[in-house]
């Protein structure tokens, strides 16, 4: 309890930077400005008992879709509440569930902002994606006897080594969870080495490999291409951050040096830095078409960017070859799974430890290489693009991985379908009695 206090205490009085930070964001991306009220629950009441999923930001909330779909299948009388901390959170909910359920932002985990958040809502079980433990939120859940599931649960070893500074205040709240669905056994076992109940514990697969293209995405895709130039050798460079781009465009002179006609779309992962990359573009004396502004590709355009949103699939239905950003920056690598699924050759960088799992399985299947440095991956893109045969073996070993790890949806929806048909009574866990 003394930890938790303290966690609180601290917290409360960085709300002042937290403020200020969403301010300082809001200059690039309004939105960030836009229902402050609903990070301190401000909300309307919501009946019915719903489940509450939280999705930090886009990534969370792709992966949390199968589930999602599941539920709403399963149980169509029961409302669903998702929250998301990131405006492109809140719009990806949007854009693929509609009116089907609710959103709104995240509370703070502020102890009475989390308890007017739940007796508002008055959820019948939580359901938080991958890496998100939240002292307060767990603790207001366990006094209510809300069972929580960590889903798709994820611990690296550098988040793990982090947490472990601060064991005093996250092992109550470990205890408090109903399950932890990890993604793989290392997960596990990070997740016990920390202290979680070793029977709570268990492995369930990655949702993220349960994604579905639908038919319309990849017609979306081929139409593009046919914009692009369908002879023109295309590859994309997905979820980029700031320093990566320049990288990026640097090896795109490499390639071009062996594939002339080559096309970049260029996709960075955050909307409010579109323009900068737009400028860095044009500084580097790139013809650049941008997608937002419809501008037509012509034969000797060099980079297409996509500065627009929600279209990442489309845009990997439409390449040949693909990047997968935040891992030449070392900020630890994004979803592959989308360009695998479409049968797309991926590359990645050398900072991948977000999803070391994953990558490490795709690489043992062939279904992926891993580039050093800028001048490697000009090598290994130009590579592929001018041999047909060797880039569609890879993007084929890379789709027969991500069909042979699928049904971890499934396994989540049973766990869950548990819950929700013999609620479990109230833990009644004592935090005194779970200490250092």
């Amino acid at each position: 309890m003394f930890w938790r206090n303290l966690y609180s205490a601290l917290l409360y009085l960085a709300i002042p930077a937290v403020l200020a930070r969403l301010l300082l964001r809001s200059l690039r991306a309004p939105s960030y400005r836009r229902r402050w009220g609903e990070r301190f629950a401000l909300i309307p009441p919501v009946s019915g008992r719903p489940i509450w999923i939280h999705a930090v930001s886009v990534g969370e909330t792709l992966a949390a879709i199968p589930l999602i779909k599941r539920l709403l299948e399963g149980h169509p009388g029961i409302p669903i509440v998702i929250t998301t901390t990131t405006p492109t959170g809140s719009e990806r909910v949007r854009a693929l569930l509609g009116e089907h359920v609710r959103h709104c932002y995240a509370p703070y985990d502020l102890p009475d902002v989390v308890a007017r958040f739940i007796r508002r809502i008055e959820p019948r079980l939580v359901i938080i994606m991958e890496t998100e433990i939240w002292p307060n939120l767990l603790a207001a859940a366990r006094r209510r006897g809300i069972p929580v599931v960590l889903a798709n649960a994820r611990l690296s070893a550098r988040s793990a080594a982090r947490y472990r500074r601060v064991a005093c205040l996250l092992r109550p709240a470990l205890h408090t969870y109903h399950t932890i669905a990890a993604q793989s056994e290392a997960d596990a076992r990070r997740f016990r080495a920390l202290g979680a109940p070793v029977e709570r514990v268990q492995t369930s697969g990655n949702v993220k490999f349960d994604l579905e293209i639908g038919a319309g995405c990849i017609a979306a895709g081929r139409a593009l291409r046919a914009r692009l130039g369908p002879q023109r050798p295309v590859w994309i460079a997905a979820s980029t951050h700031q320093g990566e781009e320049s990288l990026v465009l640097e090896a795109h002179r490499g390639v071009r040096a062996r594939a002339p006609q080559a096309l970049l779309i260029l996709a960075p992962r955050h909307p409010e830095r579109f323009d900068a990359v737009a400028a860095l573009c044009r500084q580097r004396g790139m013809k650049t078409a941008c997608r937002s502004a419809g501008d037509t590709v012509r034969s000797t355009t060099e980079v297409y960017l996509a500065d627009t949103m929600g279209e990442l699939r489309q845009l990997y239905a439409a390449a040949d070859v693909a990047f997968v950003g935040g891992s030449l920056v070392p900020v630890g690598g994004h979803n592959v799974l989308e360009a695998a699924a479409l049968g797309i050759p991926v590359l990645v960088g050398p900072h991948v430890f977000n999803c070391a799992e994953i990558i490490a399985c795709m690489e043992i299947a062939e279904g992926l290489l891993r580039i050093a440095n800028t001048a490697s991956l000009a090598q290994a893109v130009a590579d592929m693009l001018v041999n047909e045969r060797h880039r569609r073996a890879l993007g084929a070993r890379a789709q027969q991985q991500v069909m042979a790890n699928k049904g971890a949806a499934q396994r989540l929806y049973e766990i869950i379908q548990v819950l929700l048909t013999e609620p479990p009574a109230p833990s009644g866990l004592n935090e005194s009695r779970v200490g250092c």
